[in-house]
């Protein structure tokens, strides 16, 4: 059967991986409210087409961090990719590469950083950290990033611990014991910086760290989690250059609002003053215009990308950049947009269902 919506893709990914590696994937948090919430809150918006405007060509390039792409979609940060695929990460990047698309690499990535950059060099690229309580490790991990050519710093906020998570508790996955996490240090720096594999994610990020990182990189940072207008205003006051409305999946805090409801207050409370993105709850092309309507400059996958990758590798993943790319094209043309910049929030109404 040919697959030709995202959805058809995440019914034969459940079909190939295993029990726990699927929970692990498509899991959320306790109830999974937020989770199936960031996919309901999308249908709740209607689209306002305009018509008579001569769509005979349609523009879908934008610009994220001052860098072109072919379309405002791009792959959220996923780590251990290769419990999906064998060669993870390296087949991500390589489609993101193809697609002309920015891919957020995890700090978790299964695949060496030198192995992904050498599978996709011409790709654009930005790198996620998790940060660590170990400071001399998260310079080494961030300068280590710049040297590889990657754009963009991505700070993830909103993980001082795990989301409760019952589908791994139940199934004992555990891993940093079940799976090879590559060493993210230099040969040179391993005998003198702890691992990864036995530092955790610090409980101490605050604002105050920010100012230590720009310090250290010349990387534009950009911080991932923010869902409210207080913390988007403080963002703006500790001069980020970007922020990328995100909960998480659903897979950290529970019942806290799905990422398009919280996209607005978010690009109210920053008044243009940095790029907002969204991930969370993409599946067509109707909901990429949806998000860009309300003041997203980009929006990035997460679960479908794996879900690609399950199926297809790299060729999967390529096709799900694809059908979403040419979802959004076709929902451009319906609606009268003929590019990014005449997408505004007069193109859409909150239904009453």
């Amino acid at each position: 059967m040919a697959l030709v919506c995202l959805t058809d893709f995440q019914a034969q990914a459940r079909e190939r991986l295993s029990k726990s590696s699927w929970d692990f994937i498509e899991g959320g948090a306790d109830d999974c409210i937020t989770r199936d919430d960031n996919i309901a809150a999308f249908k709740k918006i209607r689209l306002r087409p305009r018509y008579l405007r001569d769509v005979s060509e349609v523009d879908t390039r934008t610009t994220i961090q001052g860098e072109e792409i072919s379309a405002p979609i791009g792959i959220s940060p996923s780590g251990f990719q290769c419990l999906a695929w064998p060669d993870g990460e390296m087949s991500t990047a390589r489609a993101a590469q193809a697609a002309k698309v920015c891919y957020i690499t995890s700090t978790y990535s299964s695949c060496d950083f030198e192995d992904i950059v050498a599978a996709a060099p011409r790709g654009l690229r930005w790198f996620q950290l998790y940060v660590q309580p170990d400071q001399q490790l998260n310079k080494q991990l961030v300068q280590r990033a710049e040297c590889l050519g990657f754009k963009a710093l991505v700070i993830t906020v909103d993980t001082p611990i795990p989301g409760n998570r019952r589908h791994d508790v139940r199934n004992q996955l555990d891993l940093q014991k079940n799976l090879m996490l590559k060493d993210l240090r230099l040969p040179k720096e391993r005998n003198s910086i702890p691992s990864l594999q036995t530092s955790g994610i610090s409980k101490s990020l605050c604002w105050d760290d920010i100012s230590w990182f720009q310090s250290i990189t010349r990387l534009p940072i950009i911080l991932k989690g923010i869902l409210t207008k207080e913390d988007a205003e403080l963002a703006v006051k500790h001069n980020v250059h970007g922020i990328i409305v995100s909960n998480h999946g659903g897979r950290q805090l529970d019942e806290v609002p799905s990422t398009i409801d919280a996209l607005m207050e978010v690009v109210a409370a920053v008044n243009g003053k940095m790029e907002v993105y969204l991930d969370g709850g993409i599946r067509t092309g109707n909901d990429v215009l949806k998000a860009l309507a309300l003041g997203a400059k980009c929006i990035f996958l997460g679960r479908p990308i794996l879900w690609g990758l399950a199926c297809k590798g790299e060729d999967g993943v390529r096709e799900i950049l694809n059908i979403l790319k040419n979802e959004f094209h076709a929902s451009m043309t319906l609606a009268g947009c003929r590019s990014i910049a005449e997408i505004s929030q007069d193109l859409i109404q909150f239904s009453r269902l």
